[in-house]
């Protein structure tokens, strides 16, 4: 079984990016957390790291679509 909870560092992983660029993502509200125990250590669930791409999937397709009509 997966884990249900990923680090910032697997989410670094992941989306190929920087802890930092991580970290911002989460501060920012677009990518969703949760911090833990009195060090405050985030923790982002599977789940929401999942909705994150899909919803940049969907921000980047018409995008696409509108590079491909011009490149035609």
């Amino acid at each position: 079984m997966p884990p249900r909870f990923l680090t910032l560092a697997d989410v670094s992983e992941v989306l190929n990016i920087s802890a930092q660029q991580t970290y911002q993502l989460l501060h920012s509200g677009d990518l969703r957390g949760i911090q833990i125990g009195p060090k405050k250590i985030w923790r982002i669930e599977a789940s929401e790291l999942e909705g994150y791409i899909q919803r940049m999937y969907e921000r980047t397709r018409p995008a696409s679509a509108e590079q491909v009509d011009a490149d035609r």
